[in-house]
């Protein structure tokens, strides 16, 4: 059902914890599947510089949250921006149908977590990030 690399993403994540000088913290849910993610970023040049995540939810959930912390690690913001819940699929080949939205939940607090860095810098994030959505559309997951 799952690849080896989900498995080992989920038995052994990569970028757990918080980060007590994140300059950009994201924070996205689902109410109706119960995985929740938050994300923080510490940004120095327009570089993700660090990344640590903690993630509530199931093994999909996790494996996501750390395959895309870290596919963004030492990038650069537009580059980081650009990463879609595909890739991250992609990287860990593939997920069930049920599991789709998990990935599409640690896009979401990866842009989350971008746009209040921006906020925070005095930027209005909307032009360079687009809109927060948290839509994992049919979540069968529980």
């Amino acid at each position: 059902m799952y690849s080896a690399k989900v498995m080992d993403h989920f038995a052994n994540p990569r970028n757990v914890g918080e980060l007590p000088d994140a300059n950009g913290i994201g924070e996205v849910g689902n109410q109706k599947c119960g995985d929740i993610m938050k994300i923080y970023l510490k940004i120095e040049n327009d570089t993700v510089v660090d990344v640590k995540f903690m993630t509530f939810g199931c093994g999909a959930a996790i494996a996501t949250s750390s395959m895309a912390t870290e596919m963004i690690k030492g990038k650069p913001l537009s580059e980081a921006l650009k990463l879609t819940n595909s890739a991250v699929m992609e990287a860990l080949d593939g997920l069930p149908p049920v599991k789709v939205h998990c990935s599409v939940l640690a896009e979401q607090a990866i842009k989350a977590a971008i746009s209040d860095y921006y906020t925070r810098q005095g930027i209005d994030p909307l032009p360079i990030v687009g809109p927060l959505t948290e839509d994992c559309h049919d979540c069968q997951c529980h």
